[in-house]
């Protein structure tokens, strides 16, 4: 439960990150057309509504089912946020460590329930 709170959490503050590079118009750290291509491919996945919902179910008990579906989906939509940023990482080199705690918190989370599941 708690993982899935902080995941949560960081998605969001990811999510704001883009926004708020996007609309600062941050053209000294990244090129303005792939951060506003960034931020298209960030709000077509949902991903302010996947860390909404991640918080809401998990605030008071922990639902396996729900938060396995919305993980999944960030999954989906991180792997693509990530070869996104990978493949432009000269422009979007900003964006390459929140990228890389995003990994490093689902990977933790996946392999809590695979442990779980053994």
């Amino acid at each position: 439960m708690e993982k899935a709170k902080l995941l949560a959490k960081n998605i969001n503050d990811f999510v704001q990150y883009v926004r708020n590079s996007y609309r600062e118009n941050n053209k000294y750290l990244s090129n303005p057309d792939k951060l506003f291509r960034l931020k298209l491919i960030v709000e077509e996945y949902k991903l302010s509504i996947i860390a909404d919902e991640l918080f809401r179910i998990n605030r008071f008990e922990y639902d396996h089912k729900y938060t396995s579906l919305l993980v999944h989906d960030f999954k989906i939509a991180i792997d693509i946020i990530g070869e996104y940023i990978d493949l432009n990482e000269h422009d979007l080199f900003i964006f390459s460590a929140r990228l890389y705690v995003l990994r490093l918190i689902l990977n933790s989370y996946e392999e809590e329930i695979q442990f779980q599941g053994n």
